[in-house]
């Protein structure tokens, strides 16, 4: 037994002594997409007029085995042009390729990518960053899709209250309404106001192939609201390969959330499918934000023929979440912290910290569970979420899209990309309505007493009533793009498309909850004219009930030329919008704008064709094979969004309504070193508003309520940013950016007001002044700077750590509250604070055709207390103190506080 063990050992030791000697030879690389940077998994790769051949994994590596020579290396791929390269085998040794880009062939699997107007670096003079699927998989951990993009310049994201989909994000100091928000190259940024809801696109990030920010006026020749920038989302088109995945997952809050994906693959090269279905539950990090949500994904493509190609793409999340809508004075949250960022003790006094700490959530309270009472919504009755607690605010909606692409080539120089997309969404958030009780002893801030509002609703001599209501966004969208790209030769090109959409949005409050009440009585609608329609039950229409359209209808050309290593390219876009507003509570007589020629008598108004146009002009020069310089230039008017054109409250249109103008310019440069181990990306850009336009109501005397349609306000952003990857050896990669900035408002504006209540017709009653120069820009750091660390101690293996440092970050304000000229200070300026994450993941090395991979995410590793989002001067949450009008610090601002340190864990299985 001896000897045969010591032969085995022996043997043993030789194989492994041979495997050293004699090692094989052969050729290692990546295979990504030249537009994404994605790593495509399934490309095949061949040695020509060789039996050599592999494919690529599940990270888009491969490793051939072949022996030392000369050889043709062929990559093919499904929807790509296919691309050939010489290579040398050396004997005894793997020949690394790197990564290796393959282009999507016209009509192929990137033909989204060119209706989404996807950027390239060293081609596209435009600021940009890219997030491929892989990184978003290592650093999301099923957050907020926008949260990722903190890891770019310029880029300010957060979970605001802490709901789920709650998260804004904000570019260059421009919040969402001015940063353009496309999934598939289809804009869904509200049509109404800009505005764009996360928990919409709830589990979007499970379908995401790659994001790409464009910074600045971006290369989308669209006429989008792409003031501060362009987020792209493009989702997976189907996969060419048959497998499929489930991914299970764990975090902070109690949350819970699987994934299932299944891919049909190519079937006689043809058709191909690939599937999604997404479950989340959680009981949330912040007291109460709930989340119960579904989401599901759909994309499908055929090959009609060579030059001919559909896509289907179909996105939804239906889902519920409780919310924290409201924010605190500091020390409600943390006495001390509030304290160390310079409160007085009366703010401490006048909120004295919840027991709940930076977790507290003024939007809920315990309720009886002996109360049965239903809710309604969606034209449906249920059982409330918990039977232990109410919710004042809880966000319901499913808001699915869906859209067909098709990808055409007519001859070798024209080709069309055109896709139809319909969305349509249902649902809304809740609150109060009526007289309801409140508790203002237990906690920092006035809380619902829902015991005692249900107790009094109850009372025989108590008058008033109370109840829960949805203010409700039932809405649909349809839509058309088309783009035609004409060749005239090989330097010179020119693209021509057109972008329809036209959306009707309802909006009206119901009531959800009666809270022990058998009706509530509404007398607004002015078309109850019977007393017993007065008697409102649950679901039925109280407050308002206003339908909107908004016509949208717009034209571009784009000319592109190259030649040698400059590229120029510039856009011409011109667009009209109109809008109208019926309100259906009141008579057409109520205003004097009202149209009394509606065949329904109801209160109606429309606006004219309103139009805008863009103009943008860039150039890309590469110096060298490493070193490029880019520059843009452009001017847009931008027509004004609804809300400045009507008030939703009574129909008044704003008479000549201004659009708003963006002027700016962008200069950049670009430098990949040769063997791309160093990337660095540096640029300045410069963007003037002019313009801006507001609605505001103002309080002409004690009975008199007027319009501002308030125009002319002028800001000004500008900036340094930079972007930086280095991997000075195999197992460590290094990450940098930084921005630096100035944003600020120029000028003093005058207003007119109007009294639209009048009968007599829009008298001119008074105006209002605004002063607003020189304060900061708020709502997002204008300094900002970033490091990441990541190690690859393992094949498959990756551990990043992450560092962030905002400063230089003034308080969210009105502007147009700044309306006394004695108060010219500034606005509060946060603390500066840095925040560090810490990734993990691992491929298990498994044999045979099954993937395990593990996940382990860690978000404010260090247990940072700091202030995430605020309010200057807030007239709820702040404590002025004794002759602190004017007082814009701390003690008179609202905040959110960053979330408490948060884990999450995941395994992915894949076959």
């Amino acid at each position: 037994m001896k000897k045969i063990l010591l032969n085995s050992l022996l043997i043993t030791a030789f194989v492994l002594f041979a495997g050293t000697i004699f090692a094989q030879s052969g050729i290692k690389g990546v295979i990504r997409d030249a537009d994404t940077e994605e790593t495509l998994i399934g490309a095949n790769i061949t040695l020509e007029g060789t039996t050599y051949g592999t494919v690529t994994d599940a990270d888009g590596r491969f490793t051939l085995e072949a022996p030392a020579g000369n050889y043709v290396l062929n990559i093919s791929y499904i929807g790509y042009d296919k691309k050939v390269a010489d290579v040398t085998v050396e004997s005894e040794k793997y020949t690394k390729l790197g990564a290796l880009s393959i282009e999507a062939s016209a009509i192929g699997l990137g033909g989204v990518s060119v209706i989404a107007d996807y950027a390239k670096d060293r081609e596209t003079p435009v600021a940009l960053s890219n997030v491929t699927k892989k990184e978003l998989e290592f650093q999301l951990g099923s957050r907020d899709l926008p949260l990722v993009m903190n890891a770019t310049p310029s880029v300010y994201a957060t979970t605001q209250g802490g709901g789920s989909g709650d998260a804004r994000i904000n570019v260059r100091g421009f919040n969402q309404r001015n940063v353009a928000i496309m999934i598939n190259g289809v804009p869904v940024n509200d049509m109404e106001n800009g505005w764009v809801y996360w928990s919409n696109w709830d589990g979007i990030a499970d379908a995401t192939s790659s994001i790409q920010m464009q910074r600045g006026l971006s290369a989308v020749n669209l006429a989008t609201p792409s003031i501060g920038g362009t987020m792209n989302i493009l989702t997976s088109p189907a996969d060419m390969k048959a497998g499929g995945s489930a991914r299970f997952e764990y975090g902070s809050g109690n949350f819970y959330k699987a994934t299932l994906s299944g891919h049909s693959g190519l079937i006689n090269e043809k058709f191909a499918v690939s599937v999604s279905a997404v479950r989340k539950v959680g009981q949330g990090v912040v007291d109460k934000t709930w989340t119960d949500a579904w989401a599901y994904y759909l994309g499908a493509s055929y090959n009609i023929s060579k030059n001919h190609r559909l896509e289907i793409y179909a996105i939804g999340a239906p889902q519920r979440h409780g919310q924290n809508l409201y924010k605190q004075n500091a020390a409600a949250y943390d006495s001390t912290f509030a304290k160390d960022i310079g409160a007085d003790q009366s703010s401490i006094d006048a909120f004295p910290q919840s027991d709940n700490g930076r977790l507290y959530n003024e939007n809920w309270n315990v309720v009886d569970e002996n109360y049965d009472g239903k809710q309604s919504f969606n034209g449906k009755t249920f059982d409330r979420h918990d039977k232990g607690f109410l919710n004042e605010r809880e966000n319901f909606y499913h808001k699915p899209i869906t859209n067909l692409n098709w990808y055409a080539q007519w001859s070798e120089k024209v080709s069309q990309f055109t896709t139809v997309y319909y969305s349509g969404g249902t649902g809304g958030g809740t609150g109060t309505y009526g007289k309801l009780q409140y508790d203002y002893d237990s906690e920092p801030t006035r809380i619902v007493n829902w015991n005692a509002t249900i107790d009094s609703n109850l009372s025989p001599t108590y008058s008033r009533q109370g109840i829960l209501r949805n203010s409700v966004n039932n809405q649909w969208t349809v839509g058309a793009i088309s783009k035609v790209k004409v060749a005239f030769t090989e330097k010179f090109k020119m693209q021509f498309g057109i972008d329809w959409r036209t959306a009707e949005i309802d909006h009206f409050r119901e009531v959800r909850d009666l809270l022990g009440l058998t009706s509530y009585t509404y007398t607004g609608n002015q078309f109850d004219t019977d007393p017993s329609q007065h008697e409102k039950e649950l679901g039925d229409k109280i407050a308002y009930h206003n339908t909107n359209t908004v016509d949208w209808l717009g034209a571009f050309a784009q000319a592109e030329y190259t030649t040698g290593n400059l590229s120029v390219y510039g856009t011409l876009g011109y667009s009209m919008i109109k809008y109208s507003y019926v309100n259906h509570f009141k008579t057409a007589d109520t205003l004097a704008n009202g149209n009394p020629d509606i065949a329904s008598g109801e209160l109606a108004s429309e606006t004219d064709w309103i139009t805008g146009y863009q103009i943008k002009v860039g150039a890309n020069y590469n110096i060298s094979e490493t070193f490029s310089v880019f520059a843009n230039v452009g001017l847009i008017s931008k027509v004004p969004i609804f809300d400045n054109v009507i008030d939703d409250a009574d129909g008044t249109v704003a008479q000549d309504p201004v659009n708003e103008h963006f002027t700016s310019f962008e200069v950049g440069v670009i430098y990949n070193s040769v063997n791309d181990k160093l990337r660095l990306k540096g640029n300045y850009y410069y963007t003037n508003w002019s313009d801006r336009s507001f609605t505001r109501s103002v309080r002409i005397d004690s009975a008199t309520t007027g319009i501002a349609f308030i125009t002319g306000m002028d800001q000004n952003h500008q900036g340094f940013e930079f972007e930086g990857t280095y991997r000075p050896i195999k197992f460590i990669g290094i990450g940098a950016i930084a921005s630096i900035a100035n944003w600020k408002y120029l000028n003093d504006v005058n207003a007119t007001i109007k009294d639209y209540d009048n009968l007599s017709g829009g008298i001119i009653e008074d105006s209002v002044n605004v002063y607003a120069k020189d304060l900061k820009v708020g709502d997002a750091p204008q300094t900002q700077f970033g490091l990441s660390a990541t190690i690859y101690p393992a094949r498959g293996m990756n551990i990043m750590f992450t560092w962030k440092y905002n400063a230089n970050y003034f308080a969210d304000f009105d502007p147009t509250r700044r309306d006394d000229e004695t108060d010219r200070q500034q606005v509060w300026e946060l603390p500066s604070f840095s925040v560090f994450d810490l990734h993990f993941s691992y491929q298990i090395p498994l044999k045979g055709k099954v993937g395990l991979d593990v996940y382990a995410h860690v978000f404010n590793l260090f247990n940072t207390v700091y202030v995430q989002d605020a309010l200057d001067n807030s007239a709820y949450n702040g404590n002025s103190g004794p002759n602190d009008e004017f007082n814009h610090d701390v003690n008179r601002a609202e905040v959110f506080l960053g979330l408490p340190r948060t884990f999450n864990v995941g395994v992915k299985i894949s076959l």
